[in-house]
Formats: structure tokens, sequence, C-alpha cells
């Protein structure tokens, strides 16, 4: 069972969310809050939650904000932004303090519901186009650039690893990638996991972060 708290100070989609997300019986609502700060301090008294479905633009303490402070305090929690705006500064600063992705409020309820479930397995929600503009936002957490190699490939990468990095760039989840490769889920998990490693990175998103600025600078 998947246990997420839905977070918005629209108090009517509050409640709309939490019926549509209990429509499926994978996922049980835990909570709502709020704003960002309730959010964080209803976390403190729960005994679990799996991801925050959290507004991006809130007063008080917006998702960015939130993002932010449920990282830090919970790491292990996934935070789905949900936003009616087509405002990239906003999700990338979501992103960059760890998000795993974002939806627009606007698409059906079915959508939301495979959002949640993607980012709970470990999955990056985001649209390429963002990913290729993240790497023009944010440094990740890899060696500094001095020390950096040139190219993927001098990170010690095998091709069906690069193969991996390639998609997960992309926006694909872990099952697309497996179908994409002829690989089982697992496989792939385990892949990720060294990629990880052998990069020095800590998720998916830093992944494709790293992926776009070194295909950019190969551009130049």
């Amino acid at each position: 069972m998947i246990k997420v708290v839905i977070v918005d100070d629209d108090s009517f989609i509050r409640e709309s969310l939490k019926v549509l997300v209990a429509l499926d019986p994978e996922i049980e609502v835990a909570g709502s809050a709020g704003d960002g700060r309730e959010a964080l301090a209803l976390l403190k008294q729960l005994p679990h939650a799996d991801v925050v479905l959290m507004d991006i633009r809130m007063p008080n303490c917006d998702g960015v904000e939130g993002t932010k402070s449920i990282k830090e305090a919970f790491p292990g929690i996934s935070v789905l932004m949900l936003t009616t705006f087509d405002d990239d500064e906003y999700i990338i600063e979501a992103l960059r303090n760890g998000a795993s992705g974002y939806l627009l409020k606007n698409i059906p309820p079915d959508r939301i519901i495979q959002g949640i479930k993607t980012v709970h397995e470990g999955n990056l929600l985001i649209h390429p186009d963002i990913a290729r503009k993240l790497a023009g936002f944010l440094q990740p957490a890899a060696p500094p650039k001095e020390t950096m190699p040139k190219t993927l490939e001098a990170y010690g990468l095998t091709k069906a690893e690069l193969a991996v990095v390639s998609l997960i760039a992309e926006g694909h989840t872990n099952k697309e990638i497996a179908a994409e490769l002829f690989l089982s889920e697992g496989t792939v998990k385990n892949y990720i996991t060294e990629i990880l490693s052998k990069l020095g990175l800590r998720d998916r998103t830093q992944i494709a972060i790293l992926f776009w600025k070194n295909l950019r600078e190969q551009g130049n």
C-alpha cells in the first residue's frame, strides 16, 4: 500500500484529490496539509508516508521550499509536484530541491495515480524538455569541473549503462527502459545503482542533468 500525503492551499482541491487518489486500491491517503510547513509537521507525526503530492504555488510555504524541507528531513519520501502553471523556473527549483517530478493538475485522474506509482518506484517523472533545461540551471553533485571527465564513457560506464543513462534522460521509467533494452526491471535497477556509484550521483534527476550537460558541452 502506497501512503500518500496531499498538500494544497485550496481545501476543495485537497478534498477532490483525496477522493480521486483513494479510488486506487493500492493507494491510501495518510493525511493532507495546506502548505509545505504544515506538510512537514504532519509527516513528523505520521508513522509512515511514501509520497507527497504537493501543489507548487502556495502562500506561507510553497511547494519549492516545502520540498526542500521535506527531503532534508525525510530523504526516503518521494515528492511529486502538481501545478496549473507552465512555470519552468518553479519546476526546476523544486527538482533541484529533490522533487521526483511534476504533473499538471488538469490531467486525468488515472495519470495522477500512475504518477504517484511511478515516483514511488524510484522513477523520475519529468518532461525531456525540462530535463534539458536542468543542465543549464543546476550543477550535479559530481567531481569539480576541472577533474570531471569530458565524456560519460570516461566514468567507466559500459555500453549498456550508457543506454540506460540516455533513456533516463529522456524521461523513461524503469519499465519502459526494460522493454526498450529487452531487460528485466530488476536488471535495470541494478544498472542504475551501478551508474549512480560510478558517477558519484545521488538520484535519477542528477543522472539526467549530467547527461544533458555532457551533451551540451560536447556540442560546443
